[in-house]
């Protein structure tokens, strides 16, 4: 395996987090936690379309070549929303973890609770995370199960485009990564998606 100090690290890191989200009264499961929500325009088999509202992110910067969270990344947004915050204030934990950019541009993002607005977000306590909305919008999205790799979400990013270009929809950005299971989940059963943003119909 290669960088298995970086597995175990990112490993370390999602257990925590998940675990103490149990304790706080959430399933070890993602059926215990708030997925963004969105609405389906169409599905075709693994793919679809959908619409989703404007959503408010925590988000942090990731380290050059680091998209595991073994940066710390994923530890200061789980201090966010346990704490680390202007009003000490505890945040539930919700599904996916979003990660997207490439680079000095790569970036984790928790989606915040759908009943809490941006306005009533409390300040990070930490100045590696800020508060953003992200803004609403048509994605063309696969799901896809297996452990979090480069190579796969290379692979699953290929079939993506490919049904893209079928379906002759543009994609308008890089894409973003969801991923959705704790880190004990078998890997055939985790839910991982890759999503790309594409125009509305005219």
């Amino acid at each position: 395996m290669k960088h298995p100090k970086r597995a175990l690290a990112l490993a370390g890191a999602l257990v925590a987090g998940f675990v103490a989200a149990g304790l706080a009264g959430c399933q070890a499961t993602r059926a215990g936690y708030e997925t963004a929500p969105y609405t389906v325009v169409r599905s075709d088999g693994k793919f679809e379309l959908r619409d989703y509202p404007t959503l408010t992110v925590a988000e942090t910067p990731m380290s050059v070549g680091s998209r595991d969270g073994d940066d710390g990344s994923f530890r200061r947004l789980f201090r966010f929303i346990t704490g680390s915050n202007e009003a000490k204030q505890n945040i539930a934990m919700t599904t996916p973890v979003l990660m997207s950019g490439d680079g000095t541009n790569a970036t984790m993002a928790f989606v915040l609770p759908a009943k809490l607005k941006t306005a009533e977000v409390p300040r990070p306590s930490e100045a590696p995370v800020t508060v953003r909305e992200l803004a609403a919008g048509r994605f063309a999205v696969l799901r896809y199960s297996g452990a979090r790799s480069p190579a796969k979400e290379a692979e699953s990013l290929a079939q993506l485009k490919a049904w893209m270009d079928t379906e002759k929809l543009s994609g308008l950005t890089l894409p973003v990564y969801g991923y959705f299971d704790p880190p004990w989940t078998p890997s055939f059963l985790r839910r991982n998606e890759v999503m790309l943003p594409t125009e509305t119909a005219k």
